[in-house]
């Protein structure tokens, strides 16, 4: 199954504008204490680690655990400081691995 992953950035912004950037990821979080309907136990899968850099530098970092509900929306602050690259990058269990790109022209 592809991975549907989306961030919400603006594509301009003032120099030291602080914006408000919405990250969100297709992702079961199974906590490895359900059930499936045969009795077994589903396997636990959950995202360990979001971060997002601009242009290599991070600006943020959360640390998941399996209470965050599945298909997470992540919001956090960044200013903006000069053009360049936003990178938003999900890892976790079973060596799932996603990153998401978008271009802000600062001017």
């Amino acid at each position: 199954m592809a991975t549907r992953a989306l961030v919400f950035a603006p594509k301009t912004a003032r120099r030291g504008e602080v914006l408000e950037i919405r990250a969100t990821v297709q992702h079961p979080m199974e906590t490895g204490h359900r059930s499936d309907s045969a009795g077994g136990v589903l396997p636990r899968d959950i995202l360990r680690r979001m971060e997002c850099r601009w242009d290599g530098e991070l600006v943020f970092a959360a640390d998941l655990h399996a209470a965050v509900a599945a298909n997470p929306l992540l919001a956090f602050p960044v200013v903006a400081l000069a053009s360049g690259t936003l990178s938003v990058s999900w890892t976790g269990d079973n060596g799932f691995a996603h990153t998401e790109s978008v271009a802000i022209s600062v001017a």
